[in-house]
């Protein structure tokens, strides 16, 4: 079995940059997943782990295979190495390297009655995790990003999202795109937004629907409001007229899924 005891040797020197930038992601089509539930998770999604990378004395070499795949390549690192790599605070020893999966629309099943969730060119990538939770929580057939603004395989959205990045349907596209998909499904759109809105609760979600939600800082584009079904919003009592995004689309994810008797 290969083993790596210098930060400095090559193969880790790349493997910074996986964990550091979005470009080494899309050109080598591979990126990098902590933690034992990731790794399982990510497996269980259908996703390819070329490489596993673990620490002697933390895991065995049998529990690698076990988590990683009995024909996947081990690398005993050293803790110098691996704290170089890893990405949180806890430590589990085990880092895998796996390959990216393609986003397109055109790839994205979907059921009879789909419901799905849409963000539009949501950036922060703690936000995109916990919606991509509340997505898996929620059991929803596909969750789409419209005009994408960050990596998905960026290792703060694998991190937020604990896995779920890895147990959602996930395609991206532009927002013509989307909503074109969304209409070639027959698929009911709902907005949140501000503009010529109803209130969420009043709505009917159990044919097949979309929920889509914006950014915080300017809400969703023209094209979304004029696309839509229906536009609702989410009232408000206190002083401000918004909340956190992952929030609201939680809000409304759970009304639909209970109209659907969840």
């Amino acid at each position: 079995m290969k083993q790596i005891t210098s930060a400095q040797n090559p193969l880790i020197k790349n493997l910074v940059q996986l964990q550091e930038k979005a470009k080494a992601r899309r050109q080598s089509g591979t990126f990098l997943i902590e933690g034992k539930r990731e790794i399982e998770l990510a497996r269980k999604g259908g996703y390819e782990i070329e490489t596993a990378l673990f620490v002697e004395g933390m895991l065995t070499e049998t529990e690698v295979k076990s988590l990683a795949g009995r024909q996947t390549e081990l690398i005993e690192i050293s803790r110098e190495v691996y704290q170089k790599l890893a990405y949180r605070d806890t430590t589990e020893g085990i880092i895998a390297i796996a390959k990216t999966k393609s986003l397109k629309l055109e790839d994205l099943e979907l059921g009879d009655n789909p419901l799905v969730l849409v963000m539009e060119a949501t950036e922060k990538p703690g936000n995109i995790g916990a919606m991509l939770r509340t997505a898996d929580a929620a059991n929803l057939d596909a969750v789409i990003i419209a005009n994408p603004k960050s990596d998905l395989y960026n290792p703060n959205i694998v991190r937020s999202s604990v896995g779920c990045l890895f147990t959602n349907n996930i395609a991206t596209g532009t927002t013509e795109e989307v909503i074109a998909f969304l209409r070639s499904k027959n698929i009911n759109i709902y907005c949140a937004t501000l503009q010529d809105s109803a209130p969420y609760h009043t709505q009917d979600y159990t044919a097949p629907s979309a929920l889509v939600v914006g950014t915080e800082a300017t809400g969703l584009t023209d094209e979304w409001r004029s696309a839509s079904t229906k536009n609702i919003i989410i009232p408000m009592q206190g002083a401000i007229d918004s909340m956190n995004v992952s929030v609201a689309a939680a809000i409304l994810i759970f009304e639909a899924k209970r109209q659907r008797g969840f």
